[in-house]
């Protein structure tokens, strides 16, 4: 078999893998976040795994003593996700319907997720080093929601299942040993799996500010969010922007800034209801 034979032969399947798999999970919404996903894994497959690690969080928690400890936070917390749960369905029809549950850990981590069919958790530690307002809340719990709508993690599973299809084709073909295509693997795990993410946060970013403001809350609270984020980290320590898994904040708050003649209408809009 000749070398073009070899190629056409073993990519063919790869490229029919690919283009089967390409949709969208969501709505375009205000701000225009609409493009093609590739998922080659069922969201069932993802929510099995995701209800089973989130199950496992919780119980944690309930036995260290550190879930929902603080009442008036977590009435705080769970006020702003009744807002917001709403407006989801302006780029999910199905996600208003989720099994949403909201809860809070007693931790000084900067940190808080939503997880696949809604389970939100927050710190406590982001909420009270950064003394967030509800606003600033707001801005977090969309764009952690905004993961979850467009199955994110699906996508990055999805991503990771055809880059070593690649790769293994890639050694076949040009006759690589195993240690050359580790090599290969490492490569798009620190540069092409990294870049994946950014646009990932950069989106979530984009989704949640609508959601924010759709929900009544003020999305300039978006920049004085990641002002808060900056002076914490002090501007030490922070990777290159081409090698990390989020964009820089200072990017962040201009993206926002973009935005604002977007989503400002809908938040008036909002407050007049």
């Amino acid at each position: 078999m000749s070398r073009l034979t070899l190629i056409a032969a073993l990519t063919l399947p790869l490229t029919l893998l690919l283009s089967s798999g390409c949709m969208t999970t969501t709505s375009g919404g205000a701000v225009g976040a609409e493009r093609k996903q590739l998922m080659l894994v069922s969201s069932q497959q993802l929510d099995q795994m995701s209800a089973e690690a989130y199950a496992k969080l919780r119980a944690g928690a309930v036995e260290q003593g550190v879930l929902n400890t603080n009442p008036a936070l977590l009435q705080r917390v769970r006020a702003v996700a009744a807002r917001i749960e709403p407006q989801t369905g302006v780029f999910r029809q199905d996600a208003p319907g989720w099994q949403w549950e909201v809860n809070v850990i007693e931790s000084d981590d900067l940190n808080a997720f939503c997880m696949p069919g809604g389970k939100i958790i927050f710190f406590a530690g982001l909420i009270n080093r950064l003394k967030l307002t509800d606003n600033e809340i707001a801005i977090v719990m969309g764009h952690e929601i905004a993961h979850a709508l467009r199955e994110h993690s699906r996508e990055q599973v999805s991503q990771a299942i055809a880059a070593q299809a690649a790769i293994g084709i890639g050694a076949t073909i040009f006759g690589f040993g195993q240690g050359a295509a580790n090599l290969a693997g490492a490569g798009y795990e620190a540069l092409v799996a990294t870049r994946f993410s950014r646009s990932d946060e950069s989106e979530a970013d984009t989704i949640g500010l609508e959601l924010a403001a759709r929900a009544g809350y003020d999305p300039r609270a978006g920049v004085t969010l990641w002002q808060k984020m900056m002076t914490a980290k002090g501007g030490g320590g922070a990777p290159p922007e081409f090698l990390s898994s989020h964009p820089a904040d200072a990017n962040r708050v201009q993206q926002i800034e973009k935005l604002l003649p977007t989503v400002l209408p809908l938040y008036d809009a909002a407050r007049q209801r």
